[in-house]
């Protein structure tokens, strides 16, 4: 059995490791990312945003670490870019490196990466190829299935009208 001094030391030496981990780990993470203020653990940046005014709170950030920055809000980590130019760069010169979807840990347990809304990467071009190249198949695009889809509508607004109300 332990005694309470050796509990102690035991106690002290697994903190130590503990703390030693994740500030390793925070930092190697860090060090990846754009410049940003540093989080406090489990909340990272929360207490820095105003919730009611996050343009300005975001913006006073912008100001002081740049167009694009990095936050954490609580654990998750979360890249800003502030302004036309950063997100024009973003998204319009280098579109294929920002062009992926975000996790969305709800949706993964139940979906696993397929659909064409969840779905990314190269799974999502996939997806995407066999849904067009299927409408395409069924007429989408063609005039024929514009005047199917209108007779349809006509066929359905008249069940309609004759349920009266």
């Amino acid at each position: 059995m332990f005694l309470a001094g050796e509990l102690t030391i035991y106690l002290y030496a697994v903190t130590s490791v503990l703390l030693f981990w994740y500030f390793w780990r925070t930092y190697d993470e860090r060090s990846r990312l754009p410049p940003g203020p540093s989080p406090l653990p489990l909340i990272g940046n929360l207490h820095q945003i105003s919730t009611g005014d996050m343009v300005n709170s975001l913006k006073a950030l912008s100001l002081k670490y740049g167009p694009v920055f990095t936050l954490h809000l609580g654990m998750r980590q979360v890249v800003v870019l502030w302004g036309y130019d950063a997100v024009k760069e973003a998204l319009v010169d280098q579109g294929e490196e920002f062009s992926g979807r975000g996790d969305m840990p709800t949706y993964q347990s139940v979906i696993k990466d397929y659909g064409q809304s969840f779905s990314n990467g190269e799974r999502w071009k996939e997806m995407r190829r066999l849904t067009l190249m299927t409408l395409r198949n069924f007429g989408m695009g063609k005039r024929g299935i514009e005047e199917r889809v209108q007779e349809e509508a006509y066929h359905l607004i008249d069940a309609l009208k004759k349920t009266k109300g």
